[in-house]
Formats: structure tokens, sequence, C-alpha cells
């Protein structure tokens, strides 16, 4: 029983940090192609606009996913339970 609850808390301590890692890799790829944009000169066509809405929308589903709806770990622990449970009463 400990041992399931360290390895739920070990997967749910991965999909923050894997979160916070997409997060800050999204942030600073999107700083720097704003950088390349204002420097380009007098033309400027605001092409960030593109991957920094498709990307924001992916960190976007990705925090919800792990903050919001990211609970599905209860789900799963209950369920393990559930079938342990049914394992343990067919023996």
């Amino acid at each position: 029983m400990k041992d399931e609850k360290y390895e739920i808390a070990k997967k749910r301590v991965k999909e923050i940090k894997d979160f916070y890692t997409h997060l800050t890799i999204f942030a600073v790829v999107i700083t720097v192609i704003i950088i390349i944009n204002l420097v380009q000169g007098e033309y400027r066509f605001y092409w960030f606009l593109f991957p920094f809405g498709f990307w924001g929308f992916a960190v976007l589903m990705h925090g919800l996913r792990t903050f919001v709806f990211g609970k599905g770990s209860r789900w799963e622990y209950r369920k393990i339970k559930e079938i342990m449970k049914q394992m343990d009463e067919e023996k």
C-alpha cells in the first residue's frame, strides 16, 4: 500500500515537472522568436503569433490536464484497489 502511494506520488511529481519544463521551453523559444521578429527591420510581419497561438494552446491544455483534470490519479488509485480486491477474492 505504501509503495503504491509512493508510485502515484512519483508519477504526479513527474507530470508537474514535465509541465513546467514544457512551459519554460515555450517561454524561451517564443521570446527568441519575438526578438528575431523585432530585429527584422522595416518590414515586420507578426508571424510569431502563429506558433505563439498554437503552441500556447498546447501549453494551456497541458496545464489543464496536469492541474485541473490531472486528478485522475485518484481514479487510478481507486481502480487499482478495486482490481486488487477482486484478485484477492478470486484466490
